[in-house]
């Protein structure tokens, strides 16, 4: 059964379910569509009577991506509209704890290295360029250069150890070693604007990107002349893409022509199209705990929490 809770004056940006606790997630949202305003970022419970709010924190800018930590179940990071990257602990009602500051433009995305024992972010950012950061350290570890557009999407591998992605409104998708400032392999993945990417949580070759270009494309860093597969349907841009934690060939997208969608990499047409937003469509994220489980949010004020047919 579907769950919706209504993130009041506040329009949805960015989702992510807790890799530790199987009824907790994230929201960052912004007012006034990120644009101008303040930025909130909702904690919330999956309960029998609802989605619940744990904490809701206020910040003085839009909060535009929210990642979880891989080795505290209570902190989560949020990038924000001035330039931060913002540490949050659910467990403190004060918040942020900690701001690290030093991208000049809106951070896009962040996200948490898959790698126990590295506890290392990264943002991605307006100002094109990408930052990695360890929560012991006050400054930046390092800055990657190279895309010449906005950088809207930063994920690390799931698989390979120091390893990420970056999506770019230079069209690119480049791979990068934390170790190394250059990229390993950069893929013109896109004739648009690339807006999203997501590894496949089986093959640690193979990686999706969404665009503007309405498009979802599969790659196999190994060999990226050539796509693995198109998938096609979305009306408008593809916002965010997510794949599947327990199928290898599943994945959800979700799109500014307000539906969310679910695919079959196989199949060049969507699985089941999702119909229950009346605004962009934003965020999006798979449970880790809950097979087929999915919380999506948008521009309209609401999260759905929900199980799609098709999965």
């Amino acid at each position: 059964m579907a769950m919706t809770f209504k993130t009041k004056d506040r329009h949805g940006y960015s989702v992510r379910f807790s890799p530790y606790i199987p009824t907790r997630f994230a929201c960052s949202t912004s007012q006034y569509y990120g644009i101008a305003g303040r930025g909130t970022l909702f904690i919330l419970d999956v309960t029998p009577d609802g989605i619940q709010p744990v904490r809701i924190y206020e910040w003085n800018d839009g909060l535009f991506d929210v990642t979880w930590a891989e080795n505290n179940e209570n902190v989560a990071i949020a990038a924000a509209g001035d330039g931060s990257v913002l540490l949050f602990d659910a467990t403190n009602p004060k918040g942020p704890l900690r701001s690290f500051k030093e991208h000049t433009k809106e951070v896009n995305s962040v996200d948490w290295s898959q790698t126990r024992d590295e506890n290392l972010i990264v943002s991605g950012s307006w100002d094109k360029l990408i930052k990695l950061w360890s929560i012991e350290s006050p400054q930046s570890l390092c800055t990657y250069t190279g895309h010449e557009g906005i950088v809207y999407t930063v994920v690390w591998s799931p698989r390979i150890s120091g390893c990420f992605a970056s999506g770019s409104g230079d069209g690119t998708l480049r791979i990068w070693d934390r170790r190394t400032a250059y990229p390993q392999t950069v893929i013109p993945a896109h004739p648009t604007e690339v807006l999203t990417c997501d590894w496949n949580k089986y093959d640690q070759n193979v990686i999706y990107t969404g665009s503007v270009d309405c498009s979802i494309k599969g790659w196999d860093i190994r060999n990226p002349r050539q796509c693995l597969c198109t998938m096609s349907g979305h009306r408008f841009a593809v916002r965010r893409i997510r794949t599947s934690p327990f199928n290898a060939n599943t994945l959800a997208s979700c799109s500014y022509d307000f539906t969310v969608r679910t695919w079959d990499v196989r199949q060049p047409h969507a699985m089941e199209i999702i119909e229950h937003h009346s605004e962009f469509a934003y965020g999006l994220d798979f449970n880790l705990h809950i097979p087929g489980q999915i919380v999506d949010c948008g521009w309209d004020e609401l999260i759905h929490v929900h199980k799609p047919r098709s999965l």
